[in-house]
């Protein structure tokens, strides 16, 4: 089959490499053509294209990774988008998070256009999109996810269809609000340990064995402890998720750990004049250390 990736950044580039790399025509395409995964992506077989149009022109399957919602409406169904130039019977799986309205409002748009769609949302940071290793939560039709779901393994471990159009974003949605505040456990624990003169670095070890161990915590403790701040997912992504959590609740209920969470990257967003948004979640930190001084 031959296939499209669309967008390139700091996971859509190792994505799309790791389908090249594992046998599969892709033409790929990124809005910057100086962004580092477009040679990660170029390096694995990918074929770099200049527009939408010739990614996508009489491929079977399309897959997308980019921003917030408007980014993925304008790369699908914008006036350059997918949608004028897919064939009919292709299929365009979403990895972005966009939540379930956003989902299905694509949905039905590309299906009156004969185009199938999958949203896809993805977990595990580059490092899981690096290794292959990423859980995908899928949502749509049934026979279509078993038709893509070997191309899919090329890039994930865990692979689960979750249900009807909208649904694997309503997992990711609830894996972001774990995430967060996994992330507000690890910053509090890892103060304490500091206040009582133990390393930090002894308790991710220590405490990644037991009960309160986490991918969170053996990934991502010792950058916090270290204060290694470069981005894996970054502090203005997970905010935009958090929001679309924030949209979807709509205050029924209220969720103040979720609250708490948003409030402290929201703190290290304005931080280095607006530019902590481009750290890691793990530099939620700086909003206990820093934010005062």
């Amino acid at each position: 089959m031959k296939t499209a990736f669309l967008g390139l950044g700091v996971m859509g580039g190792f994505m799309g490499a790791n389908l090249a790399a594992s046998g599969y025509s892709v033409k790929a395409w990124n809005r910057t053509s100086d962004r580092h995964g477009v040679k990660i992506a170029s390096e694995a077989g990918a074929n770099i294209v200049f527009s939408i149009q010739e990614a996508v022109t009489d491929v079977d399957i399309i897959f997308t990774c980019v921003g917030d919602i408007p980014d993925v409406e304008a790369v699908i169904l914008g006036e350059k988008g997918v949608i004028h130039f897919a064939k009919s019977g292709a299929i365009v799986i979403d990895f972005s998070t966009i939540g379930s309205e956003a989902a299905r409002r694509i949905s039905q748009q590309l299906e009156s256009h004969q185009i199938k769609f999958l949203d896809a949302p993805v977990s595990g940071g580059d490092i899981g999109a690096k290794n292959g290793t990423l859980t995908i939560m899928v949502g749509g039709d049934k026979n279509t996810f078993e038709t893509v779901k070997p191309l899919l393994e090329t890039m994930g471990k865990t692979i689960r269809y979750c249900g009807k159009v909208g649904s694997g974003q309503a997992v990711k949605l609830c894996n972001q609000v774990l995430a967060s505040l996994n992330m507000v456990g690890i910053c509090e624990a890892l103060l304490l340990a500091e206040k009582q003169g133990i390393d930090p670095n002894l308790v991710v070890e220590i405490c990644s064995t037991g009960a309160a161990g986490s991918w969170a915590l053996s990934n991502l403790g010792s950058k916090v402890a270290n204060s290694d701040f470069a981005p894996g997912f970054m502090i203005k992504h997970i905010l935009k998720d958090l929001r679309i959590v924030q949209e979807t609740l709509n205050s029924d209920p209220t969720l103040p750990g979720t609250e708490l969470a948003d409030h402290l990257f929201k703190i290290v967003q304005k931080l280095d004049q607006g530019l902590g948004e481009n750290q890691g979640t793990q530099a939620m930190i700086r909003a206990y250390k820093e934010a005062d001084s």
